[in-house]
């Protein structure tokens, strides 16, 4: 029985990641036929054609973009979302949710790091748009210039927001939260109070736990607190800081740290001030990370759902993505105090340990 001749072997003539051009030389046929074969409209090619193309194809080990298909498609598959800090454990986690929820939708998530630098912040979004993103979610670095010029694709902001944006937004209820730290610890016995968080400025997140701090302590007669504002990866500071602090006269002490990041700073310098919790002084970290259990003797914190907002800003920038055009809103989330022995009081109520 006669067989038909196998096609030739193609001639590999590709470096790096092979394009439709290089298939079609490899070939011998033209960029037209090479693109009806890739889509499934093969009834116009010969048998020794397809054949050759389907050779070149996987010696090659061509792959169509699917960028590329995107632009006559209109959809790339495609969310942005740009951190403020992937060093702080926050964005991880939030990350985490954003991922599992476009998975579940058929969607790829593209992360970029803005370090909190604006400037990079604004190449990162334009770099984004160029990948035909069909959304972004924005931990913002800043102010909201860079967001007032995306006019058109959906936009939520989390954690963050800029006055002066009009987009959907995820947070926490920040007010909320430090009342219940601050009551917290005020009920276990600790009077003078520090919340050690990094520079405030523009970003909105700090100001409203600055705020709240300010909020829950007018309510609390005797009370005094100091709003330590540092930067968490200067160790030297973050020591002259809190010895600052713990000079001073007053009351049972405790520290505040606002995020995750700055948690783990304060237990390092505590350790290199021979400090112990909560009988030197009691502390509560914002986030609840995994080795806050381990660390002795329990480290108190403020919980935040983290996965739920990754998730929540998925789904509501989806549904944008779908032609949903109401009013944008704000889904606030409240958290869980995580009460361990470095904020208890059992010490200054003169009961054992």
């Amino acid at each position: 029985m006669n067989r038909p001749p196998s096609p030739p072997e193609p001639e590999i003539v590709a470096f790096g990641r092979a394009t439709i051009a290089d298939v079609a030389r490899a070939a011998k046929a033209s960029k037209a036929s090479v693109s009806r074969f890739l889509s499934g409209n093969v009834g116009a090619l010969s048998n020794e054609l397809r054949g050759r193309i389907e050779a070149a194809v996987a010696a090659l080990a061509y792959h169509p973009s699917p960028i590329a298909r995107s632009l006559k498609g209109g959809h790339t598959g495609l969310i942005g979302m740009i951190a403020a800090d992937i060093d702080n454990p926050w964005s991880v986690a939030v990350l985490h949710g954003a991922e599992g929820a476009c998975q579940q939708r058929g969607f790829s998530l593209m992360l970029s790091n803005s370090g909190g630098d604006t400037a990079r912040e604004h190449k990162m979004i334009a770099a984004l748009l160029s990948y035909r993103v069909e959304g972004l979610i924005v931990n913002a670095a800043g102010p909201a210039q860079n967001l007032a010029a995306i006019t058109d694709i959906p936009v939520v902001l989390i954690d963050r927001k800029p006055p002066g944006c009009s987009f959907d937004f995820v947070g926490l209820d920040n007010v909320a939260a430090m009342d219940t730290v601050v009551r917290h610890l005020t009920a276990e016995g600790f009077c003078d109070l520090a919340l050690v968080i990094q520079p405030v400025r523009h970003v909105s997140t700090r100001q409203e736990r600055v705020a709240g701090f300010r909020a829950a302590l007018k309510g609390m007669p005797g009370c005094r607190g100091d709003i330590v504002e540092i930067e968490q990866a200067d160790p030297a500071a973050v020591d002259r800081a809190l010895t600052a602090f713990l000079s001073n006269p007053g009351g049972p002490k405790a520290v505040i740290a606002a995020n995750g990041l700055m948690t783990l700073r304060v237990v390092q310098c505590f350790d290199r001030l021979g400090l112990r919790m909560p009988r030197d002084v009691g502390l509560v970290g914002f986030d609840e990370l995994d080795w806050c259990a381990l660390a002795r003797p329990g480290i108190t914190t403020f919980g935040q759902p983290t996965y739920d907002i990754g998730a929540t800003a998925v789904r509501r920038l989806l549904a944008r993505v779908s032609g949903e055009h109401t009013e944008a809103g704000d889904t606030i989330f409240t958290g869980t105090l995580i009460a361990r022995a470095s904020s208890s009081g059992r010490h200054l109520r003169g009961e054992a340990a």
